[in-house]
């Protein structure tokens, strides 16, 4: 590897620690949300999130 590569390789090294770093520190301070649970909601993955939505036989996707 020539020099400049070696340099470049060592600045993106660092430049990930540090951005892993970061995003630790956001986390740590990221407030946990206290959300109740739904009553009489649905079993199983959330549709949205999945991408379909089941109800009575009939299916949308989003």
């Amino acid at each position: 590897m020539t020099t400049d590569k070696i340099e470049k390789a060592k600045r993106v090294e660092e430049a990930a620690k540090r951005a892993i770093s970061e995003a630790a520190a956001r986390k740590k301070k990221q407030k946990t949300l206290d959300v109740p649970t739904e009553l009489g909601g649905r079993d199983g993955p959330e549709p949205t999130r999945f991408g379909d939505w089941e109800k009575k036989g009939i299916i949308s996707d989003f």
